[in-house]
């Protein structure tokens, strides 16, 4: 068996819906420690237009503080960092700086990268929706070559058709062909870490 892990699990721009806390306690069920920060303090969005307000009201360096004072408790342990499109942009700037992250989980969202960063074999993962509007081909492609010149071990999964962040059963982005998939694939990734 292999060692489970402690993962920082970051909501997406609709706050933490239930959604998130069912993808935690799948986490669990696979023997995982898994925390999951309220980065919006309670706020919940119904439309990605209103999370867009409620991140946008709170701003991106807030944000990222808050991330990184709800991960810091357990960074000694080697996290593997993991987050839903805006959660997942966060969990990525926070495994890029973490020298101890054990893995990059992301779901539906990437984030920019330094040109100076750089990662020891870093795994990561992205699951994402094609074609997805927030995160499209030409994006993705320079993405890819900057984590992998960063140093990352990645891997892409595409799921044709798919909405944004289909993995959530409660918005209208759902697919639960690529939602099974997605979280198929991502536990053989975790439990190979």
């Amino acid at each position: 068996m292999a060692d489970t892990s402690t993962i920082v699990l970051f909501h997406s721009a609709y706050g933490l819906r239930p959604a998130v806390q069912e993808a935690a306690d799948r986490l669990r069920a696979a023997g995982h420690e898994v925390v999951v920060p309220d980065l919006y303090e309670g706020q919940t969005a119904e439309t990605v237009e209103d999370g867009m307000v409620i991140k946008e009201r709170i701003g991106r360096d807030e944000l990222l503080k808050r991330a990184i004072t709800a991960a810091a408790p357990y960074s000694d342990r080697g996290l593997v960092y993991a987050g839903f499109s805006l959660g997942g942009a966060l969990a990525q700037n926070l495994a890029l700086a973490d020298d101890k992250a054990r893995g990059l989980l992301l779901l539906h969202g990437t984030s920019d990268i330094g040109d100076d960063t750089t990662v020891d074999e870093l795994p990561v993962q992205l699951h994402v929706a094609d074609p997805d509007p927030f995160e499209p081909h030409d994006w993705l492609n320079a993405w890819y070559l900057r984590m992998r010149r960063a140093g990352a071990d990645v891997e892409v999964f595409r799921y044709a058709g798919a909405g944004h962040i289909f993995t959530d059963p409660e918005l209208p982005d759902y697919d639960k062909e690529a939602a099974e998939a997605t979280w198929r694939v991502a536990l053989g990734f975790l439990a190979d870490l």
